[in-house]
């Protein structure tokens, strides 16, 4: 059995950090700043115990308690008009809150007006399903399942939608290390060709960072191109290649190389 590994933080460990940088958060308004807003807030506070509430980049959020989310999507949708689930996900705060937060982000055509429904559980937690009341809930829910593990009661069938049944862990917890864990490494290997070929074959390369220009087996090595398994000396002439038929495409002017401009700039 391999030794087990602290997954503490490991987000934090990749040398390509910057893909961690938390953009700052946009400036909240009061809800009675819109007229709208707040005659939905008053409906919604009539019925059930709101934590906090705010407009932000034009739509309303609201923090409702988890066991009420059911009954306040039933009521957005049969009084307030709010018919269209557009969206629907969770955001692991476990680290900073100890909590996920699950969004449900409602749409009124007739009002044309959007609202972000909020809720804060605890790591083990399940959700209420909204699938009854929403058809767009069903995806929606199994890939909040399969991505941070949180169970949605009386869904139909909640199971994962894009990792493997037997897929261990859940790839979008901020624990979950980016090029994936001990078993993900070795998961295709395992069930493909079975464990006892792992020293043959090695573990599955899952750093998505990283490019080896010399692997003419899986990196396409443009304006370089060798037949496939060719070992790579570096020292390969230029290949100047045309991306069109002789001719172009009518009406569309024909790519040459030569007359082409590469730009250096990654930002430009």
């Amino acid at each position: 059995m391999r030794a087990y590994k602290p997954k503490d933080n490991v987000q934090k460990k990749p040398y390509y950090t910057d893909r961690f940088h938390k953009v700052p958060h946009v400036a909240k308004e009061a809800v009675e700043s819109d007229e709208v807003f707040a005659a939905d807030l008053e409906a919604i506070k009539a019925k059930f115990e709101v934590l906090d509430a705010y407009i932000q980049v034009g739509q309303m959020v609201v923090f409702i308690k988890p066991q009420d989310n059911y009954a306040v999507l039933e009521l957005l949708r049969d009084e307030l008009e709010y018919t269209q689930l557009s969206e629907m996900s969770a955001i692991d705060f476990l680290a900073e809150k100890n909590s996920f937060e699950v969004f449900y982000q409602m749409l009124s055509m007739n009002k044309v007006k959007r609202i972000r429904i909020k809720m804060n559980i605890a790591k083990g937690d399940t959700v209420n399903s909204v699938e009854p009341l929403f058809r767009s809930a069903d995806w929606a829910e199994r890939e909040m399942y399969d991505m941070f593990g949180i169970e949605a009661n009386g869904h139909p069938f909640m199971k994962r939608i894009l990792m493997p049944y037997d897929w261990h862990d859940h790839p979008l917890l901020k624990t979950y290390p980016l090029q994936g864990d001990e078993a993900a490494s070795w998961y295709e290997v395992d069930k493909i060709y079975g464990k006892e070929a792992r020293d043959i074959i090695g573990p599955e390369l899952r750093d998505t960072a990283q490019v080896d220009r010399y692997d003419s087996e899986r990196f396409a090595r443009l304006g370089f191109e060798v037949p496939k398994g060719t070992e790579i000396t570096g020292n390969e002439p230029k290949v100047t290649q045309e991306y069109q038929e002789d001719g172009g495409v009518f009406l569309i002017k024909e790519f040459k190389r030569e007359s082409s401009t590469i730009i250096d700039d990654p930002q430009r």
